[in-house]
């Protein structure tokens, strides 16, 4: 899942009931920060991106942004900020300077957890690499490098502005400054790729010493140049040679997959993610930014989202909030699965009812269906997806639909 780009769904009634209070206590909270600019657009990217003038309103869109964590302040309900994740667009493009006056004016407002992991998305540019040590001094604590590929031919093609040599380089520097805690994303299937160069992507990055891992392939996504002008992709084979090496390269690195598309030596996997795949609360800043929030007073859960343009965000007063939609109590099964099993551990029944405050038995049916299918596996309270059920998550999600 991505952090920008929450889908809303429609269930039928015939699902469920509360059967308790939601406790805000049981939900843990995390913050999003968006940072729309990019130095140029790439083609497959569908995120909340926009071009990034000579200079960066930086100071002003941290004043916007501490008003609107003003007016969403009590969402909180006294709980402990657990992870703090910076996207984009490119975050490395605003200033050490500016990230830690972001982070100490979060301090004053927030009740930051000693050990929150807070993460910086970073492109491997040269320029970027020289802003490492003071990120980490302004409290960053776990970097994630855009890197894609480090054959420039790929990097090329899709429209990246470093090089491979850059992203290599850009491991080593955020390592040299103390960082470590890092991911490094790959795309695979990408136009022109051969198996043996995405498996080198891979040892590459694990050799270089990355101790998180998110592989996933390339998706032409609407909205995007590649949407409008389709790249040549590899055919069905190679993409199936390409997963099934690549797994097996990742394996003797001593990565484990504990996602559809994350990978990490056991300890090092992101926080802030798996609060999404929990089904965990995050609050929500900047332009575009969606957030997820419990109200046990109310027995509600909702979402709500972000003036999406920058300069409408910039312009707008006290909150930037303009959409919020409640998860009505059918649909909450739907919303819950729809995330928690992406994890290859999936879940148990105590954090289904925790998260939802639903009865485990409103789903228990419909999941013995799946175990039976194949496309689900039990283990006393704990419920996974079968290898089957993982390749065909979304069928096995759709089933709580109605």
């Amino acid at each position: 899942m991505t952090e920008d780009g929450v889908q809303q769904h429609k269930a039928g009634d015939s699902l469920a009931s509360p059967i308790s209070p939601l406790v805000s206590s049981d939900v843990p909270l995390s913050l999003y920060i968006h940072i729309p600019w990019c130095v140029r657009k790439c083609p497959y990217c569908d995120f909340n991106s926009h071009k990034a003038q000579p200079e960066l309103p930086e100071h002003a869109y941290i004043d916007a942004m501490l008003e609107d964590l003003d007016q969403d302040i009590s969402y909180v309900q006294e709980r402990p900020i657990q992870s703090i994740f910076f996207g984009g667009g490119t975050p490395s493009l605003f200033s050490a300077e500016a990230i830690s006056r972001l982070l100490k004016a979060l301090h004053t407002r927030l009740p930051i957890s000693p050990d929150c992991e807070i993460t910086l998305e970073a492109n491997p540019g040269t320029f970027e690499q020289n802003k490492f040590a003071a990120y980490r001094e302004a409290g960053i604590n776990r970097l994630s490098l855009g890197v894609q590929s480090f054959h420039d031919e790929h990097l090329k093609k899709l429209g990246r502005i470093h090089s491979g040599d850059n992203a290599l380089t850009a491991i080593h520097s955020a390592q040299s400054v103390g960082f470590t805690r890092m991911n490094v994303d790959l795309m695979h299937g990408l136009p022109g790729q051969t198996s043996s160069q995405a498996v080198a992507d891979i040892h590459t990055a694990l050799d270089a010493g990355a101790s998180h891992l998110s592989w996933y392939q390339l998706t032409i996504e609407p909205n995007t140049h590649f949407h409008k002008m389709p790249p040549r992709l590899p055919v069905e084979d190679t993409l199936a040679d390409i997963q099934e090496r690549g797994l097996a390269a990742i394996a003797t690195k001593g990565l484990r997959q504990y996602e559809v598309s994350a990978y990490a030596i056991p300890g090092e996997e992101c926080r802030h993610n798996l609060n999404y795949w929990r089904f965990g609360d995050y609050l929500a800043l900047g332009a575009g930014a969606h957030g997820k929030i419990t109200v046990p007073q109310e027995g509600e859960i909702f979402r709500y989202q972000k003036t999406r343009l920058p300069e409408h965000y910039l312009e707008r007063l006290l909150s930037r909030t303009t959409h919020t939609q409640p998860i009505a109590i059918a649909e909450r099964p739907f919303e819950f699965l729809m995330n928690a099993l992406r994890l290859k551990a999936g879940f148990d029944a105590a954090l289904f009812a925790a998260r939802t405050g639903l009865d485990f038995s409103i789903i228990e049916e419909r999941l013995s269906e799946l175990v039976a299918d194949g496309l689900l596996e039990k283990s006393g309270p704990q419920i996974c997806c079968s290898a089957t059920g993982s390749r065909f998550l979304d069928d096995v999600v759709a089933r709580f639909l109605n």
